[in-house]
């Protein structure tokens, strides 16, 4: 009898999720804080406020409704750091990482928080001319590289990075090798370009890097120490980035998923890679 009473449409099932999921999502942010208990608290009086219309006790349903409507400023009040912390993370999850807008998937298991960390890294190493040689594999193991140097294999992690090539610490020197999302080895061994035509202001770092684009198909990223600019090395060219975005779009468009059967889409991703790499003649490189 009771049930016959009770429709539940699809609706209804989707509104029970979305608000299931919003609660979870505020739970996660406040655990183990001061505002958990404030947060049961005004659960109870909601739930008592549903209770007091469901009896239908009109005078009390009108005072707890009116404290409930207050409530709501008092809530965004109290939780403004929860709050804003939601819609960040909403945001960077969203948006950021393009899973509203499409994502790019990325080959041989890297992610978009690894690629940011590597930007991150490279920006800030930037800022205090700290000098950076990163290897990125996209496809072919650097296996005889990664021999010259000492394993780590190591979640990529930005102050990780940042800390390896710290001028004081003894991996800083030579080469920072990433395959498949991690840090597999530092300190590695480059192969030096032989180009004659390279000008004389090109240093021993960024000669590196344009040998391993040379004789590899990996992208290396280089943090100048005297000058703090940041290229990018590929194909046996390299070429300057004007900012940490334009980094983040050389590396994504270096590892975006191909698909193996569709020449197209290959000619595609080759192009975008080329676009957002500026014009190389001219480049003053600084080791």
């Amino acid at each position: 009898m009771l049930l016959s009473l009770i429709h539940i449409t699809v609706i209804d099932v989707i509104d029970i999720l979305i608000v299931a999921f919003l609660l979870y999502k505020l739970y996660q942010l406040i655990k183990g804080t001061a505002a958990m208990k404030i947060f049961f608290g005004i659960a109870i009086i909601y739930f008592v406020w549903l209770l007091v219309k469901a009896l239908k006790m009109e005078l009390l349903e009108s005072i707890m409704g009116q404290v409930i409507g207050v409530g709501v400023i008092v809530l965004i009040i109290v939780f403004q750091q929860e709050v804003r912390q939601f819609l960040l993370m909403l945001g960077d999850r969203y948006l950021k990482r393009g899973a509203l807008l499409g994502k790019v998937k990325l080959i041989s298991d890297f992610s978009h928080d690894g690629v940011d960390s590597i930007v991150q890294a490279s920006v800030e190493m930037a800022e205090t001319k700290t000098g950076a040689l990163i290897v990125i594999a996209r496809e072919t193991s650097l296996q005889t590289i990664i021999q010259t140097g000492e394993k780590l294999n190591a979640d990529i992690n930005t102050q990780l990075i940042k800390a390896i090539f710290y001028k004081n610490a003894p991996l800083h020197d030579g080469a920072m090798i990433i395959e498949k999302n991690k840090i597999v080895a530092a300190k590695c061994i480059l192969p030096v370009s032989q180009n004659p035509n390279l000008p004389n202001e090109y240093g021993l770092r960024h000669r590196s890097g344009l040998g391993m684009s040379e004789n590899s198909t990996a992208l290396v990223v280089i943090v100048s120490e005297q000058s703090g600019n940041i290229s990018v090395a590929q194909n046996g060219k390299i070429h300057k980035v004007s900012d940490g975005e334009h980094l983040r779009r050389t590396i994504v468009a270096y590892l975006r998923k191909k698909n193996e059967n569709n020449s197209a889409s290959k000619r595609k991703a080759s192009t975008e890679a080329e676009s957002v790499a500026p014009e190389t003649e001219n480049l003053e490189a600084q080791s």
